[in-house]
């Protein structure tokens, strides 16, 4: 019985592992320091080489900086 019943859930297991998995990347990504530092990076040389102009500078800065802000609030609370 048991047989038969991992033979039938198995597809089912493989799309629970798979938005397992595909959660823990999201959650790293979106968490990253390192990523958010990067994307700021990008864009200082993007607006350096003039491909974006001050305002659409600033409004991404503030988004970076903001995701930036909410990670390091999250790792103080959890520590």
């Amino acid at each position: 019985m048991f047989l038969i019943d991992d033979i039938f859930l198995a597809p089912l297991k493989g799309v629970v592992w798979l938005g397992k998995k595909m959660n823990e990347v999201i959650e790293k990504e979106i968490s990253d320091e390192g990523r958010i530092k990067e994307k700021l990076m990008e864009l200082q040389m993007q607006f350096e080489l003039d491909e974006i102009n001050d305002e659409e500078y600033k409004k991404q800065e503030e988004e970076l900086l903001a995701r930036l802000d909410a990670i390091r609030k999250a790792k103080e609370e959890e520590v």
